[in-house]
């Protein structure tokens, strides 16, 4: 597959596409901290299947995309005469660094989804640039705010992530994402290890994790909260899929949220935690063909 890049000022965004040049447009955006590589391959190919020219790339601050790195600690005493220092980067960079790679091929606009942080910016997509999305896919997403991460994120999950430790070598980052990954899946069907150590492998070799990044993402993304007041104006066709197992977001989230969306059609995959097992494949690229009125592909496998 060959990575091109796109530009939204200074910042590079290392990009590859899947399917014909001529077909739907579909940009997919990654969620918190993890490399476009976590679009499993065979999704992105039953899209382009089923008439999509897919696009998947390395978020800032990930991947092969432009790296930032944290301001030293403020003196508090600064900060309570003076405000915080401005953060590296917003939401709305975000936002905007997938318009740029839009740009980069062309799209006057597209089907847009995005998974866990990136179903925010999905969504804020639609809201800030409207002509620019035809559809929206959100993808183990929640309302946006911090009151509603009290109450649909499980925080339980984070101690658990905290007890992962591995030595500092490349053996030890890989296994660290696997185990990642497990804690992430659901505990209703097999566990995709192959994958799992695949990917780990993938994204380990192309850019080490930075646990700084996670920090910066999560700040960008609740500076996204503003735009949970205006998801009422989103006009685009809008489908909300959330994984029944999902152990960091409650599924009862993806209905919260389609009540705010005119339209939203609210769906729960069984035996799906948080990400995209491939047993789940045909389905979600059945939906959203759906959605875009395409023709749905063969059938392989189903969430079932």
């Amino acid at each position: 597959m060959t990575i091109r890049t796109a530009h939204n000022g200074d910042v590079q965004l290392a990009y590859e596409t899947f399917g014909a040049p001529g077909g739907e447009p579909l940009l997919l955006i990654m969620g918190l901290d993890f490399q476009m590589t976590y679009w499993p391959d065979g999704l992105c190919q039953a899209l382009a299947a089923r008439g999509f020219h897919v696009a998947r790339f390395d978020n800032r601050d990930a991947g092969l995309s432009t790296h930032f790195s944290s301001p030293e600690p403020e003196n508090p005493f600064k900060v309570l005469f003076r405000g915080s220092r401005k953060p590296a980067y917003t939401g709305s960079d975000m936002v905007a660094d997938g318009l740029a790679v839009m740009d980069a091929l062309g799209w006057d606009s597209s089907h847009v989804c995005g998974t866990s942080l990136g179903s925010g910016l999905a969504l804020a997509t639609a809201v800030l640039h409207p002509q620019r999305v035809r559809t929206v896919t959100a993808i183990m997403g929640a309302p946006p705010g911090k009151l509603n991460m009290l109450r649909y994120v499980n925080f339980g999950v984070f101690p658990r992530f905290a007890r992962i430790k591995h030595p500092a070598t490349d053996e030890g980052a890989v296994q660290t994402l696997v185990d990642m990954i497990r804690l992430l899946s659901s505990p209703h069907h097999p566990f995709e290890e192959e994958w799992a150590r695949s990917v780990a492998e993938v994204s380990h070799a192309r850019a080490p994790r930075d646990p700084s990044t996670t920090q910066r993402q999560t700040a960008a993304g609740l500076n996204l909260g503003t735009t949970g007041r205006r998801l009422g104006e989103i006009t685009a066709p809008t489908l909300i899929v959330n994984g029944a197992d999902d152990p960091l977001i409650r599924p009862s989230a993806g209905a919260a949220l389609a009540r705010r969306i005119p339209g939203a059609r609210s769906v729960v995959y069984p035996r799906m935690g948080h990400i995209l097992p491939e047993h789940v494949w045909t389905t979600l690229a059945d939906d959203m063909a759906a959605q875009a009125r395409l023709a749905a592909g063969p059938v392989t496998s189903d969430a079932a």
